[in-house]
This record gives C-alpha cells, sequence and structure tokens, in this order.
C-alpha cells in the first residue's frame, strides 16, 4: 500500500516497557498501525521532530536520546543554478567531458563558502536531456553554504532576491571559465537557495546531511533511540554507511535485513527474478 500525498505528522510510540513504535499519524489525521515495525528515513533531525510528542517521557530515556538526535552536528547548505542554454560551435573546447570542478583561490580550504563549485552538464552524455541545440546544466555549491545567512529571509523580499543574484554570480562566473558566454546563451536560469533546499526536501536548514568527520566519529545504527524504543528503525543518510545514493541504499537494505527473515528475502528474490523478462 503506497501512499502519496500523505504527510507524516507523527511516529506513535506506546506506553509499554520498553516503548514500541506501532504506526504514524498524518497531518490530515489518518492512523496507520505497524505490523512489524516503523522506518524512518527522514533524518536524524526530522525523526526527532515526529518523535517530538515522546520528549517529555518520564518513565524511560526516549526524551533525552530524541533530544541528542535532534542535535545531530549538520553540514551547511547549498546555491544551486539549473540554467538551459543554447549550443555553439565553441562548445567542442568543453562538451566531451560532464563532470567539471571550479576553485575560486587554493589559498583557501575547499569548503570556504563560495570558494568551491561543481558543474554538470548531462546533455554532453545523453542528447535527450534537452531540446536538440540545447544543453542543460546543474552548477552548486556543494555543502558550503551558510544556512545562517539566509534563515532571517523572508523568500519574497527584495533582499532575499539580492543575496540569490549575488550567490549565483559566484556560480556563473565558474561556468564562464570554460562557457565564457553562457549568460548570453541562457535560455532558462534558475536558482535554488539553502531556503529552497529546505523547503522543497525537508531538509533541517538545508542541510547536506549530517556532518560527522572521517575518522573522527561514525555514522549511527539504524535504531536511532537505540533500546529505549522497539521496533523503530531508520534508514538514509543519517544512518550508517553515510550520505549518498549508494550508501543510503545500503542503509535500507540493512534495515530490511533486520525486519524482514532469510527465507522471505529468498522469495522476494525469487519472485523478481520470475518477472524479469
Amino acid at each position: 500500500d503506497v501512499r502519496l500525498k500523505s504527510h507524516v505528522d507523527e511516529i506513535l510510540v506506546d506506553d509499554r516497557r520498553p516503548p514500541r513504535a506501532t504506526g504514524v499519524r498524518l497531518r490530515r489525521g489518518d492512523v496507520l498501525r505497524a505490523t512489524e515495525a516503523v522506518v524512518s528515513n527522514a533524518g536524524a533531525w526530522g525523526t526527532a521532530q515526529l518523535l517530538r510528542g515522546h520528549r517529555g517521557s518520564s518513565t524511560t530515556t526516549t526524551g533525552a536520546t530524541i533530544d541528542a538526535l535532534d542535535a545531530t552536528p549538520a553540514t551547511p547548505s547549498f546555491v544551486h543554478l539549473h540554467v538551459a542554454f543554447r549550443a555553439a560551435d565553441t562548445d567542442a573546447a568543453w562538451n566531451s567531458t560532464m563532470h567539471h570542478i571550479a576553485i575560486t583561490d587554493w589559498g583557501r580550504s575547499i569548503d570556504a563558502p563560495g570558494n568551491l563549485v561543481f558543474v554538470a552538464i548531462p546533455s554532453v552524455i545523453d542528447p535527450t536531456a534537452a531540446p536538440p541545440g540545447y544543453h542543460v546544466l546543474h552548477a552548486y555549491l556543494p555543502a558550503t553554504e551558510p544556512y545562517e545567512d539566509w534563515a532571517h529571509l523572508d523568500r519574497r523580499s527584495d533582499e532575499y532576491k539580492a543575496l540569490k543574484a549575488r550567490r549565483a554570480d559566484v556560480l556563473w562566473r565558474a561556468i564562464e571559465r570554460f562557457i565564457p558566454d553562457v549568460r548570453q546563451r541562457a535560455v532558462l536560469a534558475e536558482v535554488g537557495s539553502p531556503l529552497t533546499h529546505a523547503r522543497f526536501t525537508r531538509r533541517h536548514r538545508g542541510t547536506y546531511g549530517p556532518a560527522w568527520r572521517a575518522g573522527r566519529e561514525t555514522f549511527p545504527g539504524h535504531r536511532p533511540l537505540g533500546d529505549d524504543v522497539d521496533a523503530l528503525f531508520a534508514c538514509g543518510d543519517s544512518t550508517f554507511p553515510g550520505i549518498g545514493v549508494p550508501a543510503v541504499a545500503g542503509s535500507g537494505i540493512a534495515v530490511a535485513h533486520s525486519i524482514v527473515s532469510v527465507h522471505e528475502h529468498q522469495r522476494l528474490l525469487d519472485d523478481l527474478r520470475d518477472r524479469l523478462p
């Protein structure tokens, strides 16, 4: 049973000892009961928010554990620039490469705000990504944009629009290092800010993910509250093995292994195999 446009408002936990996750409550009031477990892929901060009704528990340490989950350190956010632009004969100088990296100042750290720009032009390898005679690109500041610079702004304000233009100019200038006339050829350009990222991906402070330092900390396991709450699992980039599509997929597989028996896995694999052409 897959439900679309069904905003989850709360993870339900009962009062037994230890408490057990029993389902979810949707924003419109529906309650969906879990038969085996509740799995959250909302990230550390989103999961803590969904459990907010259990922070004050006096019979367990659940409240303190939720607060610790909510205190997970977060990486900075993004500024995105999506551009559609006309192709030209001069594109031969760069169009054999999809990915480009630009560093503004080699004397600064690569995680300094605005210093590192990633650019991807998927239409270089997939002509169907843009109409004939055009290219599309995505340039972004990779998890180096301070959310604090944006948090106080109204998205409808002139101040917000001006800051978007200034930060997008960093991206434009990076692209112009290998496509000098890209602004003149652009037919569509859209800028996404940390507020955009927070709103449309429902990410805490528009973050890329947890700021666990390699070699110093490790991503937590798939029981976000440990033994405090039974039948509650987490997957996604707030859990081991970490951030990125392969890692997130791996976390989902790990949770599935924790809930479903090996025999059931085998049955599902056999079923999938039978469906292959």
